[in-house]
């Protein structure tokens, strides 16, 4: 369908009047706090779309300047170029008081975040808007959604690529039309609070433990490197120093004990301590301060982690210890295959088609959904502008969503039609997406697997579940070994640490509603054998209550989705994995899971081996 005119208005609707500031970053790298910012630009708008005000500058980072060849900005360029800290109130002011907007908005947001950080301010800004995830909820007709693909979409002449200045203003046009295009779908602006923090800090290099954790500390024996060892109650030598210099003898130093803590160093055992009593119940030895350091002149040599690279059945489906099994079907990845039905691929009609389930119980809805599959469509979770037909169950008429698909003219079905679907008895909408740009993304069930060609790039697994659900949502990842464990507290990535140290895996909030994992599974330790994303509800809510979760993976920022799947968990469930990321021979491969659990996030940790604190 087409949603815009060449030059799309601005929108009307209340909840877009805002002001903005339309900011773009061009850096040394990737890693803020690490990097630094190069050439800043930022546009400012009022409510309704009018410029008030503009500024761009290079900056002198104080480092090399990274890939010049992306940039054009070398050295010599920069070297006359003010710091941030010369800039930094002027780029305050007109950030102050508006929502901050870019394309990937995370990236440029922890970049100003940490400049601010270094001059001991903060980003004065409580909103942001990303206009990549805002088109990723459009869906508009183009192969991707980069920045030059959006400009050329919403008619947007754009004359320097990886210029901070030529791109903010690109962007400008961009959010306009996302907007226009948002408005006429009926769509919620993705706006995430990010009130101001004073808790960044600039990039401090942490070294994980190199060595592979050899078991428990045995009565007259020695250290070795990679014991995880914890800490209780007051030293003599002060705790930062004995910290460095267990890291430095190759240990792994912990902030709470677990059943795979090697020791707990103490100088009083009947202290009571939270980690004392989970030692007694784990049965983790202790030592005392004095004997822990004469154990520490002599610390035997540990497994290098990497160094063997243990093989097993990558086909079998991650189950955590805590978990019960449930038997998880590998199935050959296609557009049509379901475990439980057969289909031949000449009775799909719906091959290329994007189905939207309203109304009914969760079970109702979640069976919908799944014969929509089976029929060859992809399955939304969202009003969108790919969104082709419509299937309004029982209770879906009252959806606030109905008058914009009568307004889209999208076909709308009732629940029959979802048992024996066509597409030749009701009237096509006027210009369909699906006619004219089909989803090209393998569609996976439950089970069901993908090899991910070509490991260059990161690759990313983006989640996404129904506006304005009420519910807080968290998206997790675990890096785990051949046993199903983590080999340190740092593979687990959350909402508190949301990157790994050496920066392979990281967590992204690109709304309230989506949250995405992004792994470099090239640069990933050979001991790394799974990357496990799951999710888990805040609270008492289960995900019957907030409904199916899409998920999609991607390669690169902003490209077309490589594959998709819609999870529905059953009724009792507060935390479900979502998808795996798994090694199968020299290649990986990308496996849709959509097993839930009952307990929280922090069982399934534990289940992992990471170190959750009592």
């Amino acid at each position: 369908m087409a949603l815009l005119s060449s030059s799309p208005k601005w929108p009307t609707l209340p909840d877009y009047f805002h002001d903005w500031a339309l900011v773009d970053v061009e850096t040394s790298g990737l890693r803020p706090g690490r990097d630094r910012v190069l050439s800043l630009a930022i546009l400012t708008l009022d409510a309704h779309g009018g410029r008030t005000g503009e500024f761009s500058t290079l900056l002198n980072p104080g480092c090399d300047p990274g890939p010049v060849h992306i940039h054009g900005l070398t050295t010599a360029r920069l070297a006359g170029a003010p710091t941030f800290d010369e800039i930094a109130p002027q780029v305050g002011a007109l950030l102050s008081n508006r929502v901050l907007v870019a394309h990937n908005a995370q990236f440029d947001y922890d970049f100003l975040a940490h400049e601010f950080a270094h001059v001991r301010s903060w980003v004065p800004v409580s909103r942001r808007l990303c206009t990549l995830a805002l088109n990723r909820l459009v869906g508009p007709a183009t192969p991707d959604l980069k920045l030059g693909t959006l400009a050329a979409h919403y008619g947007v002449r754009q004359e320097k690529a990886h210029d901070a200045q030529d791109d903010v203003r690109v962007l400008s046009g961009i959010l306009r039309g996302s907007l226009s295009a948002a408005e006429r779908l009926g769509l919620s602006l993705p706006l995430l609070d990010c009130p101001p923090r004073q808790d960044y800090k600039p990039y401090v290099p942490k070294t994980p433990c190199a060595y592979r954790n050899p078991g428990r500390l045995e009565a007259g024996g020695r250290l070795v490197q990679g014991m995880k060892v914890a800490i209780s109650g007051d030293t003599r030598v002060s705790r930062e120093e004995l910290v460095a210099r267990s890291v430095a003898a190759g240990l792994n130093m912990t902030t709470s004990v677990s059943g795979r803590t090697s020791v707990v160093v103490t100088n009083d055992p009947t202290a009571g301590s939270g980690k004392l009593r989970r030692a007694a119940t784990e049965g983790v030895p202790l030592v005392d301060e004095p004997a822990y350091l004469r154990l520490l002149e002599s610390v035997q040599p540990g497994q290098a982690k990497g160094t063997v690279r243990q093989r097993r059945a990558a086909e079998t489906p991650v189950r955590p210890p805590t978990a019960p099994p449930a038997p998880t079907p590998s199935v050959p990845a296609q557009r049509t295959a379901i475990p439980s039905t057969s289909v031949a691929a000449e009775d799909q009609p719906l091959t290329g088609h994007r189905v939207l389930v309203l109304g009914g119980t969760h079970q109702e809805a979640a069976e919908a959904r799944a014969r929509a599959v089976v029929f060859g469509a992809s399955a939304a979770v969202n009003l969108s502008a790919n969104v082709t037909d419509v299937v309004v169950l029982p209770g879906g008429e009252a959806d606030r969503r109905m008058t914009r698909i009568t307004a889209l003219g999208l076909r709308v079905h009732d629940a029959d039609w979802i048992l024996a679907p066509t597409t030749t008895l009701t009237p096509a909408p006027t210009q369909s997406t699906a006619e004219n740009r089909p989803d090209l993304a393998a569609v996976l069930v439950r089970g069901a697997v993908i090899d991910l060609s070509g490991i260059g790039p990161a690759w990313t697994v983006a989640a996404t579940w129904r506006q304005q659900t009420p519910y807080e949502v968290d998206v997790v990842a675990f890096a785990v070994d051949s046993h199903e464990q983590v080999p340190g507290d740092e593979d687990f990535v959350f909402y508190g640490a949301p990157e790994h140290p050496d920066g392979t895996l990281r967590l992204a909030t690109d709304g309230p509603t989506e949250q995405a994992v992004t792994a470099d599974l090239e640069r990933l330790p050979l001991e790394i054998h799974r990357i496990v994303i799951a999710a888990a509800i805040d609270g008492a809510a289960t995900f019957s209550d907030v409904g199916a979760i899409e998920i999609t993976a991607t390669c690169g920022i902003g490209a077309a989705p490589t594959a998709r799947a819609t999870l529905d968990a059953a009724t009792t469930e507060r935390t479900m994995i979502l998808a795996e990321l798994y090694r199968r021979g020299e290649g990986w491969r990308l496996r849709a899971v959509g097993q839930g659990y009952d307990h929280g996030l922090a069982g399934l940790a534990r289940g992992y081996g990471v170190d959750i604190a009592e």
